[in-house]
């Protein structure tokens, strides 16, 4: 029997929408949970269009289809992901099938390379690849087990529900980041630079992998139900704490020989969604950990990315000339889904920029028509530069980051040293808000 799919009526006039395009074959994502008995599909978002549409018969490019499901990865809080491609289209769905599979695998591949977090045992593996005729608006639903290349099309089931994440439950948490990374002593090799840098990230989310979740102040038994969603239409939120044991390993421990330090600090919020078909303490707590490493990696690879743009122009100054400066890593800001229930999206602000430009990027990616007084701002907000930090350490160039709820900061630090200074020590720290 194939899996079951559980669909927000609010997507059948979503590709009803797409169905009346005038131009070639439209592919998109589909948006939902996973469980082990059937998954839930919220919301689709077609895939931008180019400046030169696709002719009617043309393949999709699956680069440009790939780079887009990277983007909205990084957009979907705990609890939400990719669960596969759509395309509409009036070629035949069997012959439209190799090209859905080509799409399904080469998404899954690209995203799961930007995942800092090992899969569990019980995650499910199955992607969906699903079919819309425009003309007479038929659905051709299947799945691929991303997991075995030689895997074949299997029948799922495709079911319209209003609602469907009308009750679903809210889980959510504040955590403090005290994360110290060595760097190369070439630091102007920028691959050297991005691989320590999730290397050590992969160090902070394994020992993260390990910390003790505590649900509104209680250690609850992997195996307990969260007594909210079970009734249609009720909606419950948690405050998590993730309490994580320090490293055994003292800094002192770990000495190499580096040309600098990449530091992140603060306090982040975290937040996972949690289907209603009764859900367990361990999916909270695996979905909202999970949360909590993709956002510090989201937001640590979007200030790389532009320091590596800018590197180029600068190339080897910090190094002759060692100095301090202060940047802002972007915080979080999240948008409710349009469709009844809890459910939101999220996207990452800077400080220089306006709300605009989260809510141009929402209809970019997402396909979300949203105002600014629909943005959840009050999460996280910018952090403020104080001068006396400014002038500490001039041997040392930081880039600060952002100030949460609570008064924390989390921050990336890009340290150059002098050549007495060649080597350094390095330590992980976290502790829970």
């Amino acid at each position: 029997m194939g899996r079951s799919y559980i669909v927000e009526e609010a997507v059948e006039g979503y590709l009803t929408k797409q169905c009346e395009q005038k131009a070639g074959p439209v592919t998109g994502l589909l948006i939902g949970q996973s469980s082990t008995q059937r998954e839930f599909v919220v919301t689709a978002t077609r895939t931008p269009q180019r400046e030169e549409p696709l002719a009617a018969g043309d393949s999709p490019d699956k680069q440009w289809v790939t780079e887009h499901a990277r983007q909205v990865s990084r957009m979907l809080p705990g609890g939400l992901s990719v669960l596969g491609v759509f395309i509409v289209t009036d070629i035949d769905a069997k012959d439209s099938l190799a090209t859905l599979r080509k799409l399904v695998f080469a998404v899954e591949n690209l995203i799961s390379s930007e995942r800092l977090w090992n899969p569990a045992d019980d995650d499910v593996t199955d992607c969906v690849a699903l079919h819309v005729n425009p003309k007479t608006r038929k659905t051709f639903c299947r799945t691929f087990d991303i997991k075995d290349p030689k895997s074949v099309a299997k029948p799922a089931d495709w079911k319209y529900q209003s609602g469907v994440c009308s009750s679903w439950s809210t889980v959510s948490c504040s955590l403090s980041v005290d994360m110290l990374v060595p760097l190369p002593d070439d630091r102007t090799d920028l691959e050297d630079m991005d691989k320590c840098l999730k290397e050590g990230l992969k160090v902070w989310a394994h020992q993260l992998e390990s910390a003790v979740c505590l649900i509104d102040g209680r250690k609850l038994s992997e195996d307990m139900e969260l007594v909210g969603g079970q009734k249609r239409n009720v909606r419950q939120t948690y405050t998590a704490q993730l309490l994580i044991t320090p490293d055994e390993r003292r800094a002192t421990d770990v000495v190499q020989r580096c040309g600098g330090s990449v530091s992140v600090r603060g306090a982040i919020h975290s937040r996972a969604y949690l289907h209603s078909n009764k859900p367990k303490a361990k999916l909270a707590e695996k979905l909202l950990k999970r949360d909590a490493v993709s956002t510090v990696a989201t937001r640590a690879q979007m200030l790389l990315e532009e320091l590596l743009t800018s590197d180029g122009e600068s190339k080897g100054s910090g190094r002759d000339r060692p100095q301090r400066e202060l940047f802002c890593l972007p915080h979080r800001i999240f948008c409710p889904v349009k469709a009844s229930g809890p459910v939101c999206v999220c996207d990452y602000h800077f400080s220089d920029e306006g709300l605009s430009v989260v809510t141009d990027r929402l209809k970019e990616m997402l396909d979300i028509d949203a105002a600014e007084k629909d943005l959840d701002t009050r999460q996280e907000t910018p952090a403020e530069v104080l001068e006396g930090e400014a002038a500490a350490e001039p041997t040392v160039e930081t880039i600060e980051a952002l100030e949460p709820k609570r008064n924390r900061y989390i921050g990336v630090a890009m340290a150059t040293v002098v050549a007495f200074l060649a080597t350094a020590a390095s330590m992980l720290y976290l502790n829970d808000v």
